[in-house]
């Protein structure tokens, strides 16, 4: 986040800077904006997440599966983990960062109590941490065994 600039952003958008910086006049407009962006990726791809929990026999299983599948895309997790962390420092930013984790919560609700479903999510914004920073995924089987273990409680 701290390489962002308007020039940047411009470039890679393939649009003249005047354009940037006449959309948003600084680079916390422009972080907000990538925020609320991957808020609404978030609030997609939660739709796919819920029809495979819904769909598949093994909630803690599809669920690690679907946390590694995320994790393939690391330029993208790195991005909205950043961003994520950008509402720890702007209240402003918080109810958008807020939809993944709400969400994901309100979807395990149908297979697990409500304190259970939102400690799997706490668990799982753990373990997208430390796979990001240790260069490497979670293995699926441990992952889905403490999944059960917390779903279950």
């Amino acid at each position: 986040m701290d390489a962002v600039t308007h020039r940047l952003v411009a470039a890679r958008a393939g649009v003249p800077l005047g354009a940037t910086t006449y959309y948003f006049a600084t680079l916390d407009d422009l972080t907000a904006a990538a925020l609320r962006y991957a808020a609404d990726l978030s609030a997609q791809e939660l739709g796919v997440w819920e029809t495979a929990l819904r769909d598949g026999t093994d909630v803690p299983t599809t669920l690690a599966e679907l946390t590694g599948a995320y994790l393939v895309d690391r330029p993208r997790a790195l991005t909205e983990m950043q961003l994520y962390l950008a509402a720890a420092y702007r209240p402003e930013l918080r109810p958008a960062a807020r939809i993944w984790a709400d969400g994901l919560t309100d979807i395990l609700g149908a297979h697990a109590a409500p304190e259970a479903a939102r400690a799997a999510v706490t668990y799982l914004d753990g373990v997208l941490l430390h796979a990001l920073t240790r260069d490497e995924p979670p293995s699926t089987p441990s992952l889905a065994a403490t999944l059960a273990v917390i779903l279950a409680s």
